[in-house]
């Protein structure tokens, strides 16, 4: 079935809304720019798990025409071997990123933070946050259960929907 943005994102509401234990009885608005910030916050404050390969499939279509909606970048746009470039992070065709993540590297879940940890994991999908969460899990069975990732230690992880290739 070929679905329109649109319909994907009204799939999307539906399946993150009943995912979620707290939000259950939200009412899902008419209009487009609410429905995105919903669908943001929902993923911002989903629990890292299993998610069914159907909606992981729609959410990987959706994302994919949200970056090329909002314009990828790629390297070769940026002219020289050094240069300063400022802009959202989450469009850049790279190696890789850098998260300022949290010692607990799941992420912020305030739901519309404006933090750039936010916008990773909202354009990146929510593999990002399982797969740290379960790099996470690896590294406590090793170190102990109250083992913290040092900020001067990096993680690194796929990109998933983002145009990166990795995330650090």
């Amino acid at each position: 079935m070929n679905r329109s943005q649109e319909d994907k994102l009204n799939y999307l509401l539906k399946k993150f809304i009943a995912d979620s234990d707290n939000y259950k009885n939200i009412e899902i608005p008419n209009n487009i720019t609410d429905k995105k910030r919903i669908l943001r916050s929902l993923m911002n404050i989903r629990m890292p798990k299993k998610l069914s390969e159907e909606v992981l499939k729609v959410q990987d279509e959706y994302l994919s025409t949200c970056a090329k909606e909002k314009g990828i970048v790629k390297l070769a746009d940026i002219k020289d071997n050094l240069s300063i470039w400022q802009g959202d992070i989450t469009r850049l065709e790279v190696d890789a990123i850098v998260n300022a993540a949290n010692s607990q590297m799941l992420g912020c879940f305030l739901p519309m933070h404006t933090c750039i940890d936010n916008q990773i994991h909202t354009f990146a999908g929510v593999q990002l946050r399982e797969e740290c969460y379960n790099q996470m899990n690896k590294l406590r069975e090793k170190y102990g259960r109250d083992y913290v990732q040092a900020t001067a230690i990096p993680m690194i992880t796929d990109a998933y929907n983002l145009p990166a290739k990795k995330v650090i």
